[in-house]
């Protein structure tokens, strides 16, 4: 019983915001202050709230999300290049410095990512990138928890007399890794992927700061400036105003690429975790 009503005080405090939000979007701004929160409004509403949004600055959602979708794709694909590699080679070679670069590792995977804000557009900046989408892309790609993760699998759950067995038949370090490894390595590839792509895509300060101009933005910058333009939060708006319910539709666009990647990569996430749980 007692379980029961916990897992119930959770499930009310998680969805009924979600629930909120996705009514919210079907309301006139009149409805979403004097109406049921709960109650849904028109499908009529919500098309009137989209083409109004998709109408802000010429369509400026429609150029955020684009941001959003090549910043994050060219990340993931740096971040998978690299973490991958780097945690079997960690995992499975021993040299000199190894276990520095697993603390340094470990450390920078455990420091908010805020911390890290500053020291990154100090490099940025002394490389000439800011306002560029490199300053964005290049520090999504280090990914350190990517490395550190991929590290765990290679070290408990890809059988090492399998790779020593390819060795002895004569296949080269390489193609032990590319034919051997990172095959049974599917798994946690895609749990990689998933991270770093959430990640990638939520993030808000870093972009703020490095890029000025709004055709620049990302989604999560565009909400930003949404919020901004909403009177109910800044009197001084004018003429480029927008209304509640359109920032809430402007807040499920922006997550629902999330939620998409996540139906689309459920199985493979759920093996992923389970990666390690036996032992050799």
């Amino acid at each position: 019983m007692l379980v029961g009503s916990v897992l119930a005080v959770f499930v009310l405090f998680f969805v009924l915001p979600v629930l909120w939000l996705l009514l919210a979007a079907t309301k006139t701004d009149q409805q979403l202050v004097n109406d049921n929160p709960l109650s849904f409004g028109s499908w009529g509403t919500l098309a009137d709230n989209w083409h109004a949004l998709s109408g802000f600055q010429d369509g400026a959602i429609l150029l955020w999300l684009g941001n959003s979708a090549l910043y994050a794709a060219i990340s993931l694909a740096i971040t998978l290049c690299v973490s991958v590699p780097a945690g079997y080679a960690l995992a499975m070679t021993e040299f000199r410095g190894r276990k520095t670069l697993l603390v340094a590792t470990l450390v920078v995977m455990l420091m908010p990512s805020a911390t890290l804000v500053v020291p990154l557009f100090l490099e940025v900046n002394a490389a000439h990138l800011i306002g560029t989408m490199w300053s964005i892309i290049l520090p999504y790609s280090f990914y350190p928890f990517g490395v550190y993760l991929t590290y765990i699998y290679f070290s408990t759950a890809v059988p090492k007399d399998l790779l020593a067995a390819a060795r002895i038949d004569g296949c080269s370090e390489f193609g032990v890794f590319r034919h051997i490894a990172l095959p049974l390595a599917t798994p946690v590839i895609a749990l990689v992927g998933f991270f770093s792509f959430v990640a990638n895509w939520t993030n808000y300060f870093l972009p703020y700061v490095m890029l000025p101009e709004s055709d620049q933005m990302p989604i999560q910058v565009g909400v930003g400036t949404l919020l901004s333009s909403v009177p109910q939060f800044n009197p001084t708006v004018g003429s480029l105003a927008i209304e509640r319910p359109q920032l809430a539709l402007a807040t499920l666009v922006a997550i629902t690429p999330v939620l998409v990647v996540f139906l689309f990569a459920q199985r493979f996430l759920v093996s992923g975790m389970l990666a390690g749980a036996t032992k050799e």
